[in-house]
């Protein structure tokens, strides 16, 4: 007795639905890559499940991009826009770029200069000489500008030592004084010369 035929509609139970895809999913596959096999026709197959994943297969003898140019040509459909060819455009055109300054790349560093013409030589010794007279000069600056900084710093720390030599002599004087006037000598003292406040006019006289 044969099986009876399965009515076409949507399962319901998510569980027999699972299964029933991965089932139906895996005899695609396995159809795509006999036709591709038996007939050496250029297969791909992309499915995607109910909940995103995504299972793909594509004939060793070719690529899906290359399938999807192929379609295009052949059925006159545009599956980019004029947006998207102009970014490949792009994209190709700064791949291009990068590959030829990684060459120019590898010639400073004096690498693959075997291929090169004796006046391809030409501009890579100037760029090189012109490298280094910038490196040499930049180093000349940094060291002059170094050295000036040292020599206002030293000048700095001097100015200050001095000062501080002059409040510690002054504050010796007063505690000195100040222990005298403790043991029973309470002469006021006598600031030092070099310690005296200065009047700020000592030209004008008080009016008499």
């Amino acid at each position: 007795m044969g099986r009876g035929k399965i009515e076409i509609k949507r399962i319901e139970n998510s569980t027999n639905r699972q299964v029933t895809f991965s089932k139906r999913r895996n005899g695609i596959i396995k159809k795509a890559r006999e036709i591709s096999v038996l007939c050496d026709a250029q297969v791909s197959v992309v499915i995607f499940s109910s909940s995103g994943k995504m299972s793909e297969y594509c004939s060793p003898s070719t690529t899906l991009p290359k399938l999807l140019e192929k379609y295009q040509q052949n059925s006159g459909k545009k599956l980019w826009d004029a947006k998207h060819e102009n970014l490949s455009a792009e994209i190709d055109r700064i791949k291009k770029e990068n590959d030829n300054m990684q060459i120019e790349l590898r010639h400073m560093k004096g690498e693959d200069l075997n291929s090169l013409h004796p006046k391809e030589l030409i501009p890579i010794e100037e760029a090189l000489q012109n490298g280094l007279t910038v490196v040499r000069d930049k180093q000349a600056r940094t060291l002059h500008h170094g050295l000036f900084e040292d020599d206002e710093e030293e000048c700095m720390l001097y100015s200050s030592g001095r000062l501080l030599e002059e409040e510690n002599k002054q504050l010796a004087f007063m505690l000195h004084h100040q222990e005298m006037a403790m043991n029973g000598n309470m002469r006021e003292p006598q600031i030092p010369m070099g310690f005296r406040v200065q009047p700020i006019q000592p030209n004008l006289q008080e009016d008499k």
